[in-house]
């Protein structure tokens, strides 16, 4: 037993020999680990300085982490480590066969690595039978996300998916749902990493907003950056970038820092860009990244970090690797991920030993690592700590460069908390310097190329009518070689294409009016449908479509096919829901057809090899999916094929596509379309809880894998009537909404009823209350609107009250007991008055203000009035009793004063109808001077008036 595999053997029975021995020989070594405290790791990586993950740029992180352990007891417990390395050449079969060296030769008892995809599920797959710990540092292996086949693999760095729970979050924090995505590897070997991290953030921003475009290219070619940057600009308002620092270099160039567009530059693989830009020229710098976000992990913000690199550099100069990068910007960022990993093992490994747990069990140590609880520690990649499910948890920031007196760097402006998953703005965040004083908006009121707008500025345009009952629309194409288009006269086959267009005008199809042949601005104009596309509309949960509205959309995309098939153009070739328009009575209008030389300068479709949108193909004809490329004008059954899945979609009202209950990629879907696995092809589920069963038979034929066998539009108008007992015709749905509507209006003739009643009592009860408060005729002023101007009195008669000693009871009381004992005392009072002519002024503290001729006059009785009151008011104190005094008696003091007063509203907020003049003043000193229960008051005028003496 040599310890090399033969990969060609055939039968089970000699790999599980293998597998016996070799496991029997790691219990011996490890068992030896365990009585001499000496452990020995492996490290696994290619030594090809190409790679981002080679043994020349990251090697030196095991050695770091190895020394800290070692001097540390706290760390190391009783164990002293060390390290053995092999230069796999990202080859699986090297890999494996050097792993069983490394266990069964050098004593190996945990693995890093292998960096590479392929060699790690296969030496992973050993790892777990064998029982023994495997750490990945770079993590970019989709397939050992498996925690049952890898049971014993842990990988340190955060999974993919974080970025794009907070790329979807920083985008709901904008209120941004039109994005493109650009970004590519600079060489073959980072685009392993680069794919699977564009796969992973595609599929979450795809679920929550829309993705217009997404461009993978190579980042070293700066005209290519350019060229895809202006593509994605005209339909996308932020634009995550998996890139590097030339890709904002190439932003600012395209003339795209303008504050209509934002940049989110991911950081995920690239390495040190924080040094690259400080060393940079500061003005190309700020003017580059103007408009542009960095995402990075939040480690990026400490020092320690770059001091990391820096030792690692050092370190990689000399032995075992002798590495000649040329600065330490050329050590890989995994490199922090390896030397955290270690120091993890070293933890975990001290841990179970501390516990009495068997150091050989990998499971069991794996395990306490995944313990959120039990490991937390700072590494050179950051806080150190797992989730729920054994994951990298990971904070990330924003980040924006911005300028102070003295220095330029990145700032956080935003911050993603891993355990909560928010995203929330930091201090920094005001300073964001926008050039048109905020963020852009989702969507530009005219589109992202104008092709919103009613109509167009500039522009050699020709129309085929002369007044347009419609809006237009001008549908910007993309430039095709059409040299000296403007100057010269269209071929005669263009001409004819127009008219035909023209003349083809049905209720169900948009509108064609002309084109615009004058670069930059050629265009189609067309009639606007303003509700969107039926894509939009299903893709909107907002929306709920009935029985009714399903079949009527399905009545009329019917029509409009009929109609053209029985045309000039023979058949569609691009039916989807992106091309059935919605216009404002709700009524399904096609588009997308025709003028496809004209369209795209070619006469053939060619399937995209290079970044197909999969999605969009679940649409095409299989038959069609078999070709490299066909008639764009497709064919009349290819057209019912694509109805039938429109169809699907429709009745089922997905947000995510038809397949959306098929458990596969978008890229398997159309694979398993285009190659059947099996008698009966790949389509979407139906079911009859969901659909009528009338219209089972009808899709399945309609998407028939053999193209004879669809029926034309004819019989599935038919069927789809007999399908909807009420004919779901446009008109029918029209009648039903009508009928609704006046339902509608007529539960909301009693709800306006009943608002109404309840508003007249609010308004009753507010009336009432403001009378008390004000005078009613001043109320009536202030509800008016009208301003209340103060008014003259020649005579009327003032009554001041308070409690002799008030103060001394105040003492005594607690604070809600003076409340109580007032409140009691003045409701009395306030009963009283109701039976004279007076009217209360206010109250304050003890004091008890009464006037009488006032705001209405009462003629020479105002005395009268006021004297009465003040005799009912000192009979009434004689039976009041105090709550928490009942045995003590109370005592008024009365001044009554009678001459003219001024009297009128104060302020606006809280107003106060309040009196002037010195009749007031003399009332209240007479009140102040009086005798207990005794009158000191104006006594002509009280004999005069009155009779009193």
């Amino acid at each position: 037993m040599s310890g090399g595999l033969d990969l060609d053997i055939s039968g089970a029975t000699r790999w599980w020999v293998i597998f016996v021995s070799l496991s029997a020989l790691t219990g011996s070594v490890i068992c030896n680990i365990a009585t001499q405290y000496k452990v020995t790791i492996g490290l696994q990586a290619p030594r090809n300085i190409s790679y981002p993950f080679s043994l020349l740029r990251l090697g030196s992180a095991i050695q770091i982490a190895i020394d800290k352990i070692n001097a540390n007891p706290t760390l190391s417990g009783n164990f002293s480590f060390d390290f053995v390395y092999l230069d796999t050449d990202c080859n699986a079969k090297l890999s494996l066969q050097g792993f069983i060296n490394q266990v069964m030769n050098q004593n190996v008892s945990a693995l890093f690595g292998p960096s590479c995809p392929e060699e790690a599920e296969v030496t992973g797959l050993i790892a777990s039978t064998w029982n023994i710990p495997m750490f990945g540092f770079v993590g970019q292996t989709p397939k050992m996300d498996n925690i049952l086949v890898y049971d014993t693999y842990i990988k340190i760095a955060p999974p993919l998916k974080r970025v794009g729970e907070i790329l979807l979050k920083t985008l709901e924090f904008f209120g941004w749902k039109y994005v493109g995505m650009i970004g590519g590897g600079a060489d073959r070997n980072t685009w392993d990493s680069v794919d699977a991290f564009w796969k992973s953030v595609e599929q979450q921003l795809r679920a929550k907003v829309t993705v217009t475009a997404g461009i993978k290219f190579d980042t070293s070619d700066p005209e290519l950056a350019q060229r895809n940057l202006q593509i994605i600009s005209k339909v996308a308002r932020g634009e995550p970038i998996s890139s590097t620092y030339l890709s904002a270099l190439a932003i600012s160039k395209q003339g795209l820092m303008n504050g209509e567009y934002v940049f989110l530059l991911v950081q995920q693989f690239e390495d040190n860009l924080w040094k690259t830009v400080g060393e940079a020229n500061k003005a190309t710098v700020l003017k580059a990244f103007d408009m542009v976000f960095v995402l990075a992990q939040k480690s990026y913000e400490g020092y320690d970090y770059y001091d990391f690199f820096e030792q690692a550099y050092e370190r990689l100069k000399g032995a075992p690797f002798y590495s000649n990068l040329s600065s330490e910007k050329e050590v890989s960022s995994y490199a922090a991920y390896l030397h955290d990993a270690v120091l993890l093992y070293a933890m975990g490994l001290k841990e179970a030993f501390k516990n009495g747990k068997d150091i050989r069990h990998g499971r069991e140590i794996l395990q306490k690592l995944r313990d959120r609880a039990n490991i937390r520690f700072y590494g050179a990649s950051g806080l150190v700590h797992f989730d729920e499910y054994g994951e990298r948890n990971l904070d990330y920031s924003v980040y924006d460069l911005q300028q102070t007196e003295t220095v330029t760097k990145f700032v956080s402006v935003l911050d993603f908390d891993s355990n909560s998953k928010t995203i929330k703005p930091t201090s920094r965040f005001s300073n964001i310097v926008w050039q048109n004083g905020k963020p852009p908006l989702d969507n530009p009121p005219c589109g992202f190329d104008n092709e919103l707008c009613e109509w167009l500025e500039n522009g050699n345009c020709t129309f085929l009518n002369a007044r347009y009952p419609f809006q237009l629309v001008a549908y910007q194409l993309q430039r095709h070689n059409y040299p000296q288009r403007a100057q010269s006269k269209m071929n005669l086959s263009f001409q004819l294409s127009f008219f035909f267009l023209k003349e083809m005008k049905h209720e169900n199809l948009v509108q064609f009016f002309g084109v615009c042949i004058e670069p930059p601005n050629v265009c189609i104009v067309m009639q606007y449908c303003k509700k969107g596309s039926l894509k939009d509309v299903l893709r909107n949960s907002e929306i709920e479509l009935d029985w009714m509205f399903k079949l009527s959309f399905a009545y009329d995309i019917v029509n409009g096919m009929e109609y053209i098939h029985k045309s000039s153009l023979k058949s569609h070739g691009n039916l989807k829901p992106s091309m059935c328009l919605v216009d404002s009575r709700l009524q399904i209008k096609l588009s997308g057809f025709g003028l496809w030389e004209f369209k795209h300068g070619t006469k053939h479709k060619l399937i995209p090899l290079e970044n197909p949108n999969y999605e969009e193909m679940y649409y095409t004809a299989p038959e069609f999916l078999r070709e490299v490329y066909y008639p764009f004008n497709g064919t009349q059954k290819g057209d019912v094929f694509s109805f039938a899945i429109i169809m699907r979609e429709l009745m089922y009202s997905t947000e995510v596509g038809p397949y959306h209950d098929v458990h596969l990629e978008p890229k398997e879907i159309i694979k398993l379309l285009r190659t059947p696995l099996s008698d009966e092809p790949l389509r979407p589920t139906l079911s009859a809880d969901i659909c009528d069963e009338r219209l089972i038979p009808l899709l399945k034929a309609c998407w028939s894998e053999n193209p004879d066998h669809r029926p034309p539009f004819i019989s599935i108008r038919r069927q789809l009537r007999q399908a909807c007992p009420e004919r779901c015709t446009h008109a029918n749905i029209l009648d039903n909404m009508v009928s609704k509507l006046e339902k509608y209006a007529n539960h909301l003739e009693e709800v306006v009823e009943e608002r109404t009643n309840q508003l007249t009592a609010e308004k009753s009860r507010a009336d009432k209350l403001l009378s008390s408060m004000l005078p009613k005729y001043i109320a009536d002023q202030l509800m008016c609107g009208k301003p209340v101007e103060p008014t003259s009195y020649d005579m009327v008669t003032i009554f001041f009250s308070d409690i002799v000693g008030f103060t001394t009871m105040c003492s005594i009381s607690s604070a809600l007991e003076v409340v109580t004992l007032l409140n009691d005392l003045y409701s009395l009072f306030d009963e009283i008055i109701k039976l004279y002519d007076v009217y209360k002024v206010e109250t304050i503290g003890d004091a008890y203000m009464v006037a009488s001729g006032l705001p209405i006059c009462n003629g020479t009785r105002h005395a009268e009035e006021i004297s009465t009151m003040a005799l009912h008011f000192l009979s009434a104190i004689k039976r009041f009793k105090i709550r928490h005094l009942p045995k003590e008696k109370l005592a008024l003091r009365i001044g009554i004063n009678s001459g003219p007063v001024v009297a009128g509203v104060v302020g606006n907020t809280m107003p106060r109808y309040c009196l002037f003049g010195d009749t007031v003043n003399t009332a209240s000193r007479m009140e102040s001077n009086s005798l207990r229960k005794d009158f000191s008051s104006f006594l002509l005028a009280i004999s005069y008036y009155t009779g009193y003496i």
